[in-house]
């Protein structure tokens, strides 16, 4: 049998974690000091697999799940003999510094001591501990047990075999890792999540349009689209020619726009030639008529699964 998986913090990215990993057969450790979060898990643990077994997603029952997963009050305890340990603890990096110094005491040499934060990096909280080698941010999409994608962050100091292993173990589970190159605060989920609120906000205050109007445009257009493909993929499908074409086509445009806010943020030639390359490397010119064609069914996909769930055309 597996080693068990220590998550420390019993709050909804805690619990969440704790079922993708005890959905993947894993036992799970979840620790909290607080008696009232502690004493909630069982009752969130089995709503939400009795949530995902009604939408026909689980392999087993519900119960057999839930069993894997036991709710420790004492930090040495839970991660006493872990293969992993995720934190989960609330984003204060004086709280992080505290907890990753003791999980560096407690956990046994080479365990892998990952972060669940969603902005501070592993430089800020584990950069002075004798252990640093073997600590790394892990940033979930929120809740983890439904959205796959996970950032993995490693600071300068990060042993790259843990990296490795750790990537191997997330899509054991059934995630989808992406390491962030470099330590940027807020890692790319929330820079981008970012970048769209930073609009969003300016658009309300400049009266182009309403909260209302700014969540429709995305609710029933971009998002719909991000659904299954990126805004580099969206690019390259919108205009004949790829991603080059549209660069060309539009890119002054969006060079005014990011002015107009105070960026200055060029797509130069090396960087749309950077791009574009990429992008034929994933998808050759002569495949894109059947790309297009693909994004298409799949939107037909998602508007028959929206009508289905909730009765009605939005």
């Amino acid at each position: 049998m597996s080693a068990p998986v220590a998550i420390v913090g019993a709050g909804s990215i805690g619990v969440s974690w704790a079922i993708v990993f005890a959905r993947a057969g894993r036992s799970v450790r979840l620790q909290d000091p607080d008696a009232a979060r502690r004493d909630a898990v069982a009752g969130e643990v089995a709503a939400r697999l009795d949530q995902l077994a009604d939408a026909g997603l689980l392999a087993e029952a519900p119960g057999a799940i839930a069993g894997r997963v036991s709710v420790v009050a004492d930090l040495a305890a839970a991660v006493d003999g872990a293969a992993h340990v995720q934190e989960c603890a609330p984003e204060r990096l004086d709280l992080k510094r505290e907890l990753f110094a003791r999980l560096d005491a407690l956990a046994a040499p080479g365990t892998p001591l990952a972060s669940s934060s969603s902005a501070l990096t592993a430089s800020a909280f584990a950069g002075d501990l004798a252990g640093r080698a073997r600590c790394l941010v892990v940033h979930p999409a929120n809740p983890p047990h439904l959205l796959p994608v996970v950032e993995v962050v490693p600071a300068p100091f990060t042993d790259p075999a843990v990296v490795d292993g750790v990537v191997s173990a997330l899509e054991a589970v059934g995630q989808s890792p992406v390491v962030v190159r470099r330590e940027v605060e807020g890692f790319v989920f929330n820079r981008l999540q970012g970048a769209v609120l930073r609009e969003a906000y300016c658009l309300v205050r400049d009266g182009v349009a309403s909260v209302e109007d700014v969540d429709r445009v995305v609710r029933d257009g971009l998002g719909r689209r991000w659904a299954f493909i990126g805004p580099f993929e969206t690019a390259d499908l919108n205009t004949r020619g790829g991603i080059a074409a549209h660069a060309e086509r539009l890119g002054p445009a969006y060079a005014r726009m990011g002015a107009e806010r105070g960026q200055d943020d060029p797509w130069t030639p090396d960087l749309i030639a950077d791009v574009t390359a990429q992008r034929r490397a994933l998808l050759a010119l002569e495949d894109w008529d059947e790309r297009v064609a693909w994004r298409d069914e799949a939107l037909i996909a998602l508007e028959r699964a929206r009508r289905e769930l909730i009765g009605r055309e939005i």
